[in-house]
């Protein structure tokens, strides 16, 4: 879904307070319990919130919401992130691009680049840049799943691990206060890991329904990137680390 301004700031609300009653809710954003309920009721639909006795909370940091509708999700956000890298990837660059559909994106924006030469472990990735001339892709083996088809498991770390290539672009399920990486599949962030390792530039991309959000697995930090793509300014906090760190923040216009 996408959210209106009233919705955005009903999920700041939640995650700043982690736990939340309807009619603090209503309160603060002064409108009826109703209004509450009934958008709750389709961001719970969309598994950005849940609900729980007594109040409204975010979903489980154990499972991620499901592809098809993250597909959907802020995709106009992605898109102007997606422009922001593509403007900055170079004709002839060597990429590396991980799993997830902002990633997804990335690589549709980089259709018109020439001599591009793409490792990935993202078969949409790959069908998308395959027909392009001038590009070359390179799919890494290993375990497809279905649900994504994302190619996880130990022959897709060996198999990056042969590379050393420009830019490692990834995406990211959760960006907590304190700068530290995190998503869901372990498998998935152990790829992420090696493109981390393998790549001379480490971008990442993430929409702001990432910055405070809850996952399980921890992946890396922010100091470990060198550019954050993002579709508005972080917290302030998040800031503050971005700049100690000396990694550049690009806000997509």
């Amino acid at each position: 879904m996408t959210l209106n301004p009233r919705q955005r700031r009903l999920l700041d609300a939640v995650r700043r307070q982690v736990t939340v009653s309807v009619e603090a809710l209503a309160q603060q954003l002064d409108v009826t319990p109703q209004t509450v309920r009934r958008d709750v009721k389709q961001m719970e639909e969309a598994q950005l919130l849940a609900r729980y006795h007594g109040g409204v909370g975010l979903p489980s940091s154990v499972e991620n919401i499901d592809y098809s509708q993250r597909q959907v999700l802020n995709i106009d956000a992605k898109r102007r992130i997606a422009a922001a890298v593509a403007e900055r990837v170079r004709p002839g660059s060597s990429l590396l691009i991980n799993i997830g559909t902002t990633t997804e994106e990335v690589a549709r924006a980089l259709v018109h680049h020439t001599g591009l030469h793409v490792v990935t472990n993202n078969l949409n990735v790959a069908a998308i840049l395959a027909g392009q001339p001038g590009c070359e892709v390179i799919v890494a083996g290993g375990v497809v799943r279905g649900r994504d088809r994302g190619i996880v498991g130990e022959a897709t770390l060996d198999f990056i691990r042969q590379f050393k290539v420009d830019i490692g672009i990834i995406g990211i399920s959760s960006i907590e206060p304190d700068g530290t990486l995190r998503d869901f599949d372990p498998r998935e962030v152990k790829v992420a890991q090696a493109i981390i390792e393998q790549s001379r530039e480490v971008w990442l991309v993430a929409d702001e329904d990432k910055f405070g959000r809850q996952a399980l697995v921890r992946l890396a930090h922010l100091s470990q990137i060198d550019k954050l793509f993002c579709d508005t300014a972080p917290p302030e906090a998040l800031r503050e680390i971005l700049k100690e760190a000396q990694v550049e923040l690009i806000v997509a216009p």
